[in-house]
């Protein structure tokens, strides 16, 4: 596989637009972190980390930046229930690869009704599942399966919150297969140890220290379900 054949380069601050460093999203470490020195984004690029640690926004602001609809979509998706996007994808700058895939899809479970009305009310040339007549995790994977096709850029928000055990192997395996291509990139945010583990990916341990390049088994998250999963007693009694 050629780092130059996947969709993106290097994330970086966009520098007709430099971010105000004294205001949020800024202020967050990763945040701060990715302006200060960029991102070279490779095969797989996945994010862990507690909630409001800033992995949501940084992933956002990738999707929204690489011309993304920023509560999911396409590039040519135009919907949009309500703004709450931090602003973050005007200061980024995408640096792409040239002749590379321009073609990319954005999934975040937390919009996926408003995505699948959107859907439905805007067909494409062919007939289009109805994926509200679907349980959560079967059309989160039938979206997938459905739009997640040849090279491009595939971010992912927390899909975990739609999917089984047995749903999250499953989009392991998809994701695992689009990677193989060799002009396909994923980026995902996740609270799973069982996607965290997609493999090859680089992952990055997100916190008031900014991102930090952990190995899976050294993963907080990890540590954490192994042992109460040994003994769950352990925490419940705290409760």
């Amino acid at each position: 596989m050629h780092i130059s054949s996947l969709p993106i380069r290097r994330i970086a601050e966009r520098t007709m637009n430099p971010a105000v460093r004294d205001q949020w999203p800024n202020t967050m470490a990763p945040v701060r972190q990715l302006l200060d020195e960029g991102l070279e984004p490779g095969t797989a690029t996945v994010l862990v980390g507690e909630n409001g640690s800033g992995k949501s926004t940084l992933v956002e602001a990738i999707a929204v930046s690489y011309g993304l609809s920023p509560e999911g979509g396409s590039t040519g998706a135009q919907h949009s229930t309500r703004v709450t996007e931090s602003g973050l994808d005007e200061n980024l700058q995408i640096l792409r690869n040239s002749g590379a895939s321009r073609r990319g899809y954005f999934l975040r479970a937390e919009t996926m009704h408003g995505l699948y009305t959107y859907l439905e009310q805007n067909p494409g040339r062919g007939p289009e599942p109805i994926f509200h007549d679907m349980s959560h995790g079967e059309s989160f994977l039938e979206l997938i399966i459905d739009r997640f096709k040849e090279g491009g850029l595939w971010v992912l928000d927390e899909p975990e919150s739609a999917l089984s055990f047995s749903g999250c192997l499953a989009l392991v395996g998809i994701l695992k297969d689009l990677m193989a291509t060799g002009d396909s990139q994923v980026i995902l945010s996740t609270h799973s140890p069982l996607l965290a583990a997609l493999p090859g990916a680089t992952i990055y341990e997100v916190g008031p220290w900014g991102l930090r390049d952990t190995e899976w088994e050294d993963l907080d998250l990890v540590s954490h379900w192994r042992s109460f999963m040994n003994v769950p007693e352990r925490y419940l009694r705290h409760l």
